[in-house]
């Protein structure tokens, strides 16, 4: 229901989380994105089944917005976490075919909600890193992580600057067997590179952290680093005040998703807006007047809706 883009079912959606709403916040969220072949999955499952043993219940949500276009999930089959996906005491839900980023954000955030509601206190949320995800990602999270794999000279080029931006947590993953020595080498020039990148007055100074999922080696600290974020977050009032960023974010995403969804609902707009984006494409019209136009119907169509209800 909640996750459902049916506008017949929104209301009823809303309804419920209104309900739920006074039982939900209470959960760690993490934002994990890594680059191609990290082996997030493996990772995820390492560090979920590490949590599960320590008493917490696990959560694993995919944002993906090439899910939309292929139907297809950045978790594919859950054999790639097979001993999570079958535990009790964790949940994961492949990205939602939404049809746009947007709406699988929207879906992901209201899934947090249900689902620290329901008891779960550690709710991961992963992504593959394509376009704006990593952003999206990051404003529903209360750390954003970043697993690479041994990278060194020229190959660092290959990660995005923006990524290390505002990356909170870095790990080098697949650190064992012959791996070790350029594992430990790529974590301190992503150490150096982020020193060039953070401010230095920062709250927080991003650690560069060496792993591997496969073995387990490493996913303690990782945890443990996640913690002291967490506690150094709320010590200094920060914590609070992310979340608080974070839901009025949220709100002006709706706001944005709702009147593009009402643009292109009526159809008076609708053909305005066929005919100058012609004009746009054959070179006749720029998009900034271009999208004028199509505001402009729609402030005349909401004009002639409101003359109706006033006969």
């Amino acid at each position: 229901l909640v996750e459902s883009s049916a506008r017949r079912h929104r209301a009823s959606a809303q309804a419920l989380l209104m309900e739920l709403l006074p039982d939900s916040g209470k959960a760690l969220r993490v934002g994990i994105t890594g680059v191609p072949g990290v082996g997030k999955s493996t990772f995820i499952e390492s560090l979920g089944m590490k949590l599960i043993e320590e008493g917490h219940k696990v959560a694993v949500l995919a944002v993906d917005p090439s899910s939309t276009r292929t139907r297809g999930s950045i978790l594919g089959d859950k054999t790639r976490m097979a001993n999570l996906s079958v535990n009790d005491k964790a949940y994961i839900r492949p990205s939602p075919t939404s049809g746009t980023l947007g709406g699988v954000a929207r879906a992901t955030r209201e899934a947090i909600i249900v689902l620290e509601a329901a008891g779960f206190d550690v709710i991961l949320v992963e992504t593959v890193g394509v376009g704006q995800s990593e952003v999206t990602v990051a404003q529903m999270t209360d750390i954003f992580t970043f697993l690479t794999l041994a990278r060194t000279g020229d190959q660092l080029q290959g990660i995005k600057k923006g990524v290390l931006e505002i990356a909170e947590l870095i790990a080098v993953n697949k650190a064992d067997g012959d791996h070790v020595r350029d594992a430990k080498r790529a974590a301190r020039e992503l150490g150096s590179a982020l020193r060039m990148i953070k401010p230095h007055d920062a709250i927080w100074t991003t650690p560069v952290l060496t792993m591997s999922g496969l073995s387990g080696q490493g996913v303690d600290e990782f945890w443990t680093e996640v913690e002291r974020h967490h506690e150094t977050m709320l010590a200094k009032g920060e914590f609070d005040r992310r979340r608080a960023d974070q839901q009025a974010e949220w709100t002006w995403s709706m706001v944005r998703e709702e009147l593009l969804a009402r643009l292109t609902e009526r159809e008076s707009v609708a053909k305005v807006a066929k005919d100058v984006i012609t004009e746009v494409k054959d070179g006749s019209l720029t998009a900034t007047l271009a999208a004028g136009q199509i505001l402009d119907a729609y402030d005349d169509s909401a004009d002639d809706a409101s003359d109706a209800r006033l006969t």
